[in-house]
């Protein structure tokens, strides 16, 4: 099946890793499972499940992405991104339905990957991705202004403007002492890195609220007070209860998670060969993450992904091989073993914190005020995706956008094809190219077709030449420069020989080489003109033309 298809890891430990490497990845692995403690928590409240949960996936998946993944670097586990779609998944269809959709998820990233496909998802325009990112993002922003100010709020809407009504409505209840621990949350996550650059500032801000908290016995939601305790070790896989009925209704957000988790995990991949001037292996990343999301949904997790922000951590600190994920994920397994009593005690303000920066930091509000600038089909395409993300549905939102980006797309080129008419009557002299000079008799039309004929351009292809104001004896349609030739393409050849037939005018086809004259047989267009009337060269073709005349 070739390279593509081995893990990363693999071609490392074949090549050989050295002790000075190993021992750089370690601690990387070290820091990484530090920073990725509170954001796995974070992520798996913020979704609607129980905490533990977070952290399952961060260790099962963290592993499997790591040791099976086509990138060196990449760190997989629960992202932000996940948020909208898994708490939409949870309020539906309860935890067994978010196991069971992650479930089938994973198999179908598994297929994306077989099927090469990881190449092909690179190309998923990046105002579609802006849109539905920064989407989330404010998602996740008011998903947190509950925990924020202290609201207290035990039951809120999915929907977006609901949430708000119901916050506006019990804004008299703010909680200040759950307000001043979010607020030196986020001053501590975002600038304690200046001071110290190896401790992140995020694992900092929860010790020393949960401290505070604890001391002074403050009166602000931990995740005790709304979870109970969290498990200090992992469960037994358990295999879901899938029926037919069941991937009917959970088949559309199992392809949501596995277009997202695909996405996400190669454009990490891709951000992370930039930093490190490396080449990651997309087919092979989409078979480890489709595992992954199998065996944590196994084990109780949810969605997973390749993150960017841990994965770009990893980098920074010295990470170049899979081994720091590895890592990383057994660091995650060792504090839960251990920690895990304590980390009950961790405020929900603080957290709240936490997935505020996160939320900032995915907005990529210079991306999309960049794109606000620029060409107005791409600025449709983000404000569709962004709007359909926040007031409807990521589902929605991400088959919408991919189908107005296809639409674009044809679009486009359909425009891009130039059809050029060379004639004596019509004042051409001609000149196709510099260093061509074509002898084109009088009574003979030359169309040069430069473009792929498609079904988006077929319609101009056939139009453009069948209305012609000139009534030629012979019309030469030239197509050396097309690359490629639909079924639709090939109905608009049938019916422009048919056209022309009608109206006594011979119809020669010049530029079809071999393999397109295979195409041509297959496609049953010698039924409608003779072989000896499509031709390779343009020079065979005029004289073809002469003979008629």
């Amino acid at each position: 099946m070739g390279k593509e298809f081995i893990p990363k890891l693999f071609s490392l430990l074949k090549q050989g890793i050295s002790k000075e490497t190993i021992t750089k990845d370690t601690l990387s692995g070290l820091i990484v499972g530090i920073v990725a403690l509170p954001l796995a928590i974070a992520f798996a409240i913020a979704s609607g499940v129980s905490p533990e949960k977070g952290i399952v996936t961060a260790i099962i998946a963290g592993i499997i992405i790591s040791t099976f993944g086509g990138s060196r670097v990449q760190i997989g586990g629960p992202t932000g991104a996940f948020i909208v779609i898994v708490y939409g998944i949870v309020q539906q269809y309860g935890t067994d339905g978010l196991t069971i959709a992650t479930f089938m998820a994973g198999f179908i990233i598994i297929g994306f990957g077989l099927a090469r496909l990881g190449n092909l998802l690179k190309y998923i325009p990046y105002s579609l991705i802006v849109g539905f990112t920064s989407g989330i993002a404010l998602i996740i922003f008011s998903s947190q202004i509950n925990d924020f100010f202290g609201l207290h709020i035990t039951k809120l809407p999915a929907d977006f403007i609901d949430k708000w009504m119901v916050y506006f409505s019990n804004f008299h209840k703010i909680n200040w002492y759950a307000i001043s621990i979010a607020l030196a949350t986020v001053l501590i996550t975002l600038y304690f890195q200046k001071i110290i650059k190896k401790i992140p500032g995020s694992i900092i801000a929860i010790i020393l609220s949960t401290i505070v908290v604890v001391v002074f016995d403050l009166p602000v939601d931990t995740i005790e007070s709304n979870f109970g305790n969290i498990p200090n070790q992992l469960g037994l896989p358990h295999i879901p209860n899938v029926n037919f009925d069941t991937i009917k209704a959970l088949i559309q957000p199992a392809f949501a998670i596995a277009i997202l988790g695909s996405i996400e995990s190669l454009l990490s991949a891709v951000v992370s060969d930039s930093m490190i001037g490396g080449k990651h292996r997309s087919n092979m990343e989409l078979i480890a993450q489709g595992a992954a999301n199998i065996f944590s949904s196994l084990f109780g997790g949810i969605p997973a992904t390749g993150a960017i922000a841990r994965t770009a951590t990893n980098v920074k600190n010295g990470g170049r091989t899979p081994i720091a994920g590895i890592v990383h994920a057994l660091v995650l397994l060792a504090i839960m073993l251990l920690f895990a009593p304590y980390a009950k005690l961790i405020p929900m303000s603080c957290l709240a914190g936490i997935l505020m920066v996160v939320a900032y930091h995915m907005s990529e509000w210079k991306q999309f005020r960049s794109i606000l600038k620029g060409n107005r089909m791409d600025v449709v395409i983000l404000l569709t995706t962004f709007f359909l993300t926040v007031i409807f549905d990521l589902v929605i939102a991400i088959e919408i956008g991919i189908v107005l980006s296809s639409f674009m797309f044809m679009k486009r080129m359909s425009e891009s094809i130039k059809i050029q008419d060379f004639s004596s009557e019509n004042g051409n002299d001609e000149h196709l190219f510099d260093e061509e000079l074509l002898d084109i008799p009088k009574g003979v039309i030359l169309y040069e077709i430069n473009g792929p004929l498609f079904f988006g351009a077929a319609r101009q292809f056939q139009e453009t030449i069948t209305n012609t104001h000139i009534q030629p004896q012979v019309i030469i349609i030239r197509m050396r420069y097309v690359p490629l030739i639909d079924a639709t393409g090939y109905q608009s050849i049938k019916a422009i020989i048919k056209t022309y037939k009608t109206r006594k005018i011979k119809v020669i086809i010049s530029g079809i080489g071999k393999p397109l004259r295979k195409d041509f047989k297959k496609n049953e267009i010698f039924s409608f003109i003779a072989d000896d009337l499509v031709v390779e060269d343009i020079d065979t073709a005029i004289k073809k033309a002469k003979e008629f005349l």
